[in-house]
């Protein structure tokens, strides 16, 4: 069995980490090299950084944190936010990151999965996907639907629908994240985890609603997911990467000990 991944999320806004709830009223918290050379330090298996105003914004990637980043962690780290063609996945890639995630730009282009992971392997390209719950319909017969934007605009795109195509593009790993759950630290949004991690046969990193380990062990286990994605249990000082780990551990969920 595959070890489990716990990975630190940082969201960057103007330089600055930042983190809010349902995408919404961000506070600044810290600096991005510095949390992110914190959370390698603990044993974290990788860390993802997401420029959240980037795609809305219509501007390029954060080149010069991704190259900071990469000076001072030397475990796997993966970049998203204003990605929007192979040129911009190779400068990110080459400033250092080892994958780079794209959403709101696949979206618009879902050729610019299969043109990366030409370029690039799958391995470097993660899907991410924004979702949120909506009433089941003829065009969202799931109920989940794909938002873009940083959560701004809706699509009309079935969150399944939208993760087998991907796969099936290119894509080589899932980035999936709930807006209902952002934030809140009240669980992750189980049902859309297992329903997405049950139907593509690539890895999946559930994301949104960490509060504590029974969140953290219910998505590895109720949720299918391969990797999770936590932010303000470990940003807030609730939880170091190394207790998390130690308490699934005890659970019987298999983790790598790197601290």
């Amino acid at each position: 069995m595959l070890s489990k991944r716990i990975i630190p999320c940082l969201d960057v806004r103007d330089g600055k980490t930042t983190k809010g709830i349902k995408f919404r009223e961000n506070v600044d918290i810290g600096d991005p090299v510095e949390m992110g050379k914190y959370y390698y330090d603990q044993g974290a298996d990788e860390i993802v950084f997401y420029d959240i105003t980037a795609s809305s914004d219509r501007r390029d990637i954060m080149i010069e944190v991704v190259q900071r980043v990469a000076k001072e962690i030397f475990i796997p780290f993966s970049v998203g936010g204003g990605i929007r063609t192979v040129e911009d996945i190779r400068g990110v890639l080459l400033a250092g990151a080892e994958k780079v995630s794209v959403n709101s730009a696949a979206v618009r282009n879902p050729e610019i999965i299969t043109q990366g992971a030409r370029a690039f392997g799958s391995q470097c390209i993660v899907l991410g996907m924004d979702v949120k719950e909506v009433k089941p319909s003829e065009k969202i017969p799931s109920g989940y639907e794909i938002v873009v934007d940083g959560g701004r605009t809706s699509t009309d795109i079935d969150a399944l629908a939208w993760a087998k195509k991907a796969e099936t593009l290119g894509a080589g790993e899932i980035c999936l994240n709930s807006i209902d759950a952002d934030g809140t630290q009240e669980g992750y949004e189980l049902t859309l985890t297992s329903l997405i991690s049950e139907n593509v046969n690539i890895p999946v990193i559930a994301s949104g609603g960490a509060g504590n380990i029974e969140h953290i062990y219910d998505v590895f286990t109720r949720g299918k997911a391969d990797a999770a994605l936590i932010a303000s249990i470990v940003h807030y000082g609730t939880y170091t990467i190394r207790k998390i780990k130690e308490e699934l551990q005890i659970r019987g969920v298999k983790v790598r000990a790197n601290w």
